[in-house]
């Protein structure tokens, strides 16, 4: 079992390893007092020792969870997605819209902050 996100990354093929390090990437701009975690088995980032955000990869897309308020909040922009209460499904054959992403993690860090 990976107990690092870079160890938890390596476990995929190369294509996908190059999403999910933009992913992290694009977390780590957008809260970059965040630190590294694991919640629900899957890799993540923490603020305030509060869940911030965290994602996995699957067959078919990569998982984002950023919890159901943020989904709410976005939930417009996200309308072209599957999204469950607390998960949002990118499809690997469609971009993943990272400008999004950084938007969502950083509403995440003003709730935490907040």
């Amino acid at each position: 079992m990976a107990n690092t996100i870079d160890s938890f990354i390596t476990q995929f093929p190369v294509d996908v390893q190059r999403l999910l390090r933009q992913l992290e990437a694009t977390i780590k701009q957008a809260a970059p007092l965040a630190e590294e975690g694991f919640g629900y088995g899957v890799p993540g980032f923490k603020l305030n020792g509060k869940q911030l955000v965290n994602f996995s990869a699957f067959k078919n897309h990569i998982g984002l969870y950023p919890t159901p308020s943020a989904i709410e909040k976005f939930k417009n922009e996200l309308s072209v997605y599957k999204t469950s209460k607390g998960a949002i499904q990118f499809p690997f054959d469609k971009p993943i819209p990272y400008d999004l992403v950084k938007r969502i993690v950083e509403y995440r860090v003003k709730v935490l902050s907040g």
